[in-house]
């Protein structure tokens, strides 16, 4: 049986976690036969339907989020609170209808809008659709509200009442992914919901990313020379991807004595590694949410502070190629296709998709050992520098830290995969098959065949 799918989510065609899981949905769900309209509050690179009420960054959307997860703090009281929070899923509810109604939607697919709730009123707009309409959903439930690493609060009974009812909704229409064996303990111990685990996926099976005409020109717009070693941070910006601990692995490894074993063996690919060559952290991802706006600027400070050299691209990165503001714009590949190594120090992530990236493109990488990588992904047999699983304290400014010794030790061993042709092509191989194996575009068949047929 065919559907005509309707997936929901605050934004969509950017290069965040889940709008490239969404596109990854999209392709295999249409490959099944089944006909996909996206539908989201701002869409970037993607085509579909905008609802401008959905999206997560409007003043109205962070004023609900915030007051109903950190403190009542901008409503008279909490019934001018619910009353708003009802009068804006009203008006998306609305505009969800007439989209539903026009695309002739019979099966729904919310990313996230039941979980995270950056924007809550999404939340109960979707839920009464489905109710009313009587439509089956499968929820892709990447990051719920009680992850959120900065804490949060049930600010009122209000704020109760939406968490238990809508964050997700119980309902025997609706069926639920998640993206770690974490989340499907929690969701099952806080709601005595059912889920099923589907990680995340890439395509192992299309043409590599390589040098071509239209990203010839990427290393030198980004101001990065040939003997110029490239360190990527392709994630967004924000605090909970650990960013800071790339600064001080970059530190590490421009000191002097590295410095010279790179000289002394050049590089992996035959270029020459000289007093003149730089180790620039280009940082691709965008800062859109970083929830106390400062993070961006303190990293910027603390590179500035150890000397090191960090590019910010994000004005010139995008999910797919095109043009901003009359400029030429590169994909978040063409990023891959230029770089040395990539780190990813993230703290906590429900999954990990630049991890799925960096192994696609045959890169050797750094991580910071996050639960969910420990619990669900480290039993696979990648071979990654690691800086292990605990930070050590946090600065003033409240960026951590990791042991010195660590970060030593991984500065070390990226050396070996920067200087070694060999021990590199022998990591980065071996990686890209476990990746293959496990986490491919079939497996995301598989997983996606049995969820839409099987409604019971």
């Amino acid at each position: 049986m065919s559907y005509n799918v309707g997936i929901f989510h605050y934004i969509a065609g950017l290069t965040d976690g889940v709008s490239l899981e969404l596109n990854k949905w999209k392709l295999v769900l249409e490959e099944m036969g089944h006909t996909v309209h996206i539908c989201a509050g701002k869409l970037g690179t993607a085509d579909g339907t905008v609802i401008e009420e959905m999206y997560h960054h409007r003043p109205d959307a962070r004023l609900l989020n915030y007051n109903t997860f950190q403190a009542l703090r901008d409503y008279r009281n909490e019934a001018t609170y619910r009353a708003e929070l009802f009068r804006m899923s009203e008006v998306i509810e609305n505009k969800i209808r007439a989209f539903v109604e026009e695309k002739q939607i019979d099966f729904l697919i919310p990313q996230n809008v039941w979980s995270v709730a950056a924007n809550p009123a999404v939340a109960i707009a979707l839920t009464n659709i489905m109710r009313e309409l009587g439509l089956p959903a499968l929820a892709h439930n990447h990051d719920f509200y009680f992850e959120r690493t900065n804490g949060f609060r049930l600010t009122c009974g209000t704020a109760v009442e939406l968490a238990d009812l809508y964050l997700p909704p119980r309902d025997k229409l609706a069926k639920h992914v998640v993206i770690n064996s974490l989340a499907q303990q929690q969701l099952v111990d806080r709601k005595g919901i059912p889920s099923t685990i589907v990680p995340n996926v890439f395509d192992f099976e299309a043409p590599p990313w390589v040098p071509n005409e239209y990203n010839s020109d990427f290393r030198t717009r980004i101001g990065i020379r040939e003997n110029d070693i490239m360190i990527l941070q392709a994630t967004r910006i924000v605090t909970r991807k650990g960013i800071e601990l790339a600064i001080d692995f970059v530190k590490a490894l421009d000191g002097p004595t590295r410095r010279a074993r790179l000289k002394a063996k050049g590089l992996y690919d035959g270029r020459k590694f000289d007093d003149q060559s730089r180790i620039v952290l280009v940082l691709a991802g965008y800062a859109l949410d970083d929830a106390t706006g400062r993070y961006k600027s303190l990293l910027a400070h603390k590179a500035k502070e150890l000397g090191v050299e960090a590019v910010f691209i994000e004005d010139i990165v995008g999910e797919s190629r095109g043009t901003r503001r009359g400029e030429k714009i590169y994909s978040l590949w063409d990023t891959y296709v230029f770089a040395d190594f990539v780190t990813y120090p993230s703290l906590w992530e429900g999954w990990g998709n630049q991890l799925l990236e960096a192994l696609r493109a045959k890169l050797p990488l750094m991580i910071f050992e996050y639960p969910v990588y420990r619990v669900d992904i480290k039993d696979k047999g990648l071979r990654l520098v690691s800086l292990g699983n605990q930070i050590s304290g946090r600065d003033e400014h409240g960026l951590v830290n990791v042991d010195h010794e660590i970060i030593a030790k991984a500065a070390d061993q990226a050396v070996e995969l920067l200087t070694d042709a060999d021990l590199r092509q022998e990591v980065v191989d071996h990686n890209f098959r476990m990746a293959k194996r496990f986490y491919s575009m079939d497996a995301l068949h598989i997983y996606l065949r049995q969820l839409m047929n099987d409604r019971g």
